[in-house]
């Protein structure tokens, strides 16, 4: 397939979709806005601010651009798809209404109710003294919310009140989160294995992609803070029963609902579930690929993924998954599952910045090992130029990548790779998939 095609985004997402774009077959030309060093290595990075709608079409329009990923969720909140597509190009990635179920999470519960999709109780609020009262009437423990997207940090699981106090006081009183935080929820807490899956979807056909799990707290074991995620591995291991539950009953109802409701979807739908005793229940919807969870479901990936995403972007994604051959078809009730290759696992480790999620040093310089085909090799995301050496710009500053036939070769093969990986102040988790791999 021949065509020019823009990536929006600057982080590991973005290089992890533009390695998987460079593979696909033709003499398609790459473009990353704005990219990274990792993106320059496989396409033609672009100074565009990704915030300004306007500057991101005229690009478009000047570079002769023919379709466009959109990478993060503030893009897509903010109306970057709607007005690509105003402009007559091919945009994979929701509309504004569709990426409001990410940007509103109080309004993410209302589709959800509306359609029958299983979630936990919640009560919203705006105001720290409603919120502090009804937390003395509910129990313990319960997870606090900012309404809107916060880069992944604005959630809390509070196991006492004063935690609870803290981030109520923090998203609301502090205004730690911005315009995001100025609405909470607190919600029951539930117990379980938390799950992400990947829906691609043009509103109307959907390919499920591999079941992934993110370890998003700071420390080994789970503890500490939130983050944006340290690491994450696929395919996770389901019962049978649950790969239909999970389609019948959260996938496929979400996307009539947006139907009902007039709202056209082409791109991810990404499902956050906790696997509770009582079946799935979905903690959060988000409207594009996971960070990390891109990394390690994109490389299980079979067929071209240039052909899939614009087969999305058009509209014709039925068309697309009937050409897949039926020796190629995953676990029963998974739709689409013909686009992954079963018998392979991916693993992602994160490096990041000493100090990450709070406050961190940039500028440290970074040696990088070579990649190893496709066993290893490293993601980079918070990394910068300066005076032509590589150095760390972000918290998370790169994913080790270890792909193989079983779980723990492909966490052998991640951990290989980031122990050739130097900078100051590195630091990761030692626990990324381990009990699952000993499992396995």
């Amino acid at each position: 397939m021949s065509m020019k095609v823009l990536v929006v985004g600057s982080g590991g997402r973005e290089h992890a979709l533009i390695r998987q774009l460079a593979a696909a077959a033709g003499d398609t030309e790459l473009y990353v806005a704005p990219g990274n060093p990792g993106t320059a290595l496989l396409a033609r990075n672009l100074t565009v601010d990704t915030s300004n709608n306007p500057e991101v079409v005229a690009a478009c329009r000047r570079e002769g651009i023919d379709l466009v990923i959109v990478g993060p969720e503030d893009p897509l909140i903010a109306g970057l798809a709607d007005d690509l597509r105003r402009s007559g190009l091919a945009v994979f990635g929701p509309g504004a209404l569709g990426a409001r179920l990410e940007g509103d999470k109080e309004y993410a519960k209302e589709v959800m109710a509306a359609a029958g999709v299983p979630t936990p109780r919640y009560q919203a609020f705006s105001s720290v003294d409603a919120a502090l009262d009804y937390l003395d009437k509910i129990d313990l423990p319960v997870v606090v919310k900012a309404i809107g997207a916060a880069a992944g940090k604005g959630v809390a699981v509070c196991a006492t009140r004063d935690e609870a106090e803290t981030h109520i006081r923090s998203c609301l009183q502090e205004q730690k989160f911005g315009s995001a935080g100025l609405r909470i929820l607190i919600e029951e807490c539930l117990f379980g294995p938390e799950l992400s899956v990947l829906a691609i979807t043009d509103g109307h056909s959907c390919a499920l992609l591999a079941p992934s799990r993110d370890h998003k707290r700071i420390g080994e074991g789970d503890t500490g803070p939130n983050t944006g995620g340290m690491g994450a591995f696929a395919s996770v291991a389901l019962p049978k029963e649950l790969y239909r539950q999970i389609d019948a009953q959260v996938i496929t109802p979400t996307l009539a609902e947006l139907r009902r409701r007039d709202i056209p979807y082409r791109g991810v739908l990404y499902a956050g579930l906790i696997l509770t005793p009582g079946g799935p229940r979905v903690l959060e919807f988000n409207c594009r690929f996971g960070d990390p969870e891109t990394q390690v479901v994109l490389p299980l990936m079979q067929g071209d993924f240039l052909e899939l995403v614009h087969a999305t972007a058009t509209g014709d994604l039925d068309r697309y998954l009937q050409g897949l051959h039926e020796s190629e078809v995953g676990p029963s009730g998974w739709s689409g599952g013909g686009v992954t290759d079963w018998s392979r696992h991916c693993v992602v480790v994160v490096g990041a910045a000493e100090g990450y999620p709070g406050s961190y040093a940039k500028g440290a310089a970074i040696q990088l090992p070579e990649d190893r085909q496709d066993e290893a090799w490293i993601i980079q995301a918070g990394t910068t130029r300066r005076d032509g050496e590589l150095v760390t710009s972000g918290g998370r500053v790169l994913g080790a990548v270890g792909a193989g036939t079983s779980l723990s070769e492909a966490r052998t093969r991640a951990y290989g790779q980031l122990a050739d990986v130097h900078f100051d102040g590195l630091t990761y988790r030692r626990d990324i998939a381990a009990a699952e791999s000993q499992e396995g």
